[in-house]
C-alpha cells in the first residue's frame, strides 16, 4: 500500500542525524516557482497571508530568501522524515525504525507538501512554512490547490504503478488530501478513522487521531502491509478495529483507556 501523510508545522533541524542516504524531491522545479513568489513578499505580507506572528514571519522570510534546491544533507537540508516533528511523526517515530524499515518506507510512503507537492521520506528539504490551504495567488491560480492541479495525483499513480500497490492509505488531513484528485486515483482509497472514548462515547480527538495516523503508518511499514483488509489487525497503543462502525473504504478503530 502507498501511505499518504501530512507534513508538520514544527521542524527539527537540531537533533543530530547520522542517516546518510537521501533522495531529491520530484517537483523541485515547481517548488522554485513558489519560492520565487514567496521571496517577493516581505515579513508583513507573509504575516497577513499565513496568519504568522512577527517572529515567525521574520524567520520564514529569511528562510525564503536563503532557500535553494537541496542537493546534499547539511545543517539546513535534511531528509523530510527526520525534519518534521509533530503528532503524526511522534506516532511514526522514524528514528527508531530499522534501516530495512526506512528503505521500505522510502518506496511506500509519501508526505504531501504545500511547497514541495510530494516528498518521499528521504527527499531533502530546507525548512519552510507553506501550508496547503494557504490562499496564495500564483501564476497558476488563486491558491495552492490550483497551482498543483493534477501533478500530485499523477505522481501518486506513478508510484502505485511501479509498486503494483493494492491501495492508497490516506492518513493525511483534509487540508492536504484535498490536493489529491480522488477520482483520478488508479488504486482503491482507504481512509481510516480513529476514535477515543471520552465522556461516555467514542469521538475523534484531534491530538490522539493525529498520533494514531503516525502509529498506523508505522504499523504498515513494520509489517509490510500490502492489502487494505490487513489493516484490520492494527492494534498499537490500545486501538482495535470496529467492524460495526466500519465500511470498506473507512475502517474505524476505537480505543478506551
Amino acid at each position: 500500500m502507498l501511505v499518504l501523510v501530512s507534513p508538520a508545522k514544527t521542524l527539527d533541524y537540531e537533533t543530530e542525524s547520522n542517516y546518510e542516504d537521501f533522495s531529491i524531491a520530484t517537483h523541485l522545479d515547481d517548488s522554485e516557482i513558489l519560492i520565487k513568489e514567496l521571496q517577493d513578499k516581505n515579513p508583513e505580507e507573509l504575516s497577513s497571508l499565513m496568519g504568522l506572528s512577527e517572529k515567525l514571519s521574520l524567520l520564514n522570510h529569511e528562510r525564503n530568501i536563503n532557500w535553494s534546491s537541496p542537493k546534499k544533507p547539511s545543517e539546513t537540508a535534511r531528509q523530510a522524515i527526520f525534519a518534521f516533528k509533530g503528532d503524526v511523526y511522534q506516532g511514526l517515530d522514524a528514528n527508531s525504525l530499522s534501516r530495512n524499515d526506512i528503505n521500505y518506507m522510502q518506496k511506500n510512503l509519501c508526505i504531501l507538501s504545500g511547497l514541495y507537492g510530494m516528498l518521499k521520506p528521504l527527499d531533502l528539504m530546507y525548512p519552510y512554512r507553506l501550508e496547503m490551504g494557504t490562499k496564495m495567488k500564483n501564476m497558476r491560480g488563486n491558491n495552492l490547490y490550483e497551482f498543483w492541479g493534477s501533478k500530485i495525483t499523477e505522481s501518486i499513480n506513478k508510484i502505485c504503478n511501479e509498486n503494483k500497490s493494492k491501495g492508497v492509505l490516506n492518513l493525511a488531513s483534509v487540508e492536504y488530501f484535498s490536493a489529491v484528485k480522488r477520482d483520478e486515483l488508479l488504486a482503491p482509497l482507504v481512509s481510516p478513522v480513529f476514535k477515543d472514548y471520552k465522556n461516555g462515547s467514542y469521538k475523534i480527538i484531534s491530538f490522539y487521531a493525529k498520533k494514531a495516523r503516525g502509529l498506523m503508518a508505522r504499523f504498515v511499514i513494520q509489517n509490510k502491509i500490502q492489502s487494505p483488509k490487513d489493516l484490520c489487525d492494527f492494534n498499537l497503543e490500545g486501538y482495535s478495529y470496529s467492524k460495526k462502525e466500519s465500511s470498506n473504504d473507512a475502517p474505524v478503530f476505537l480505543r478506551k483507556v
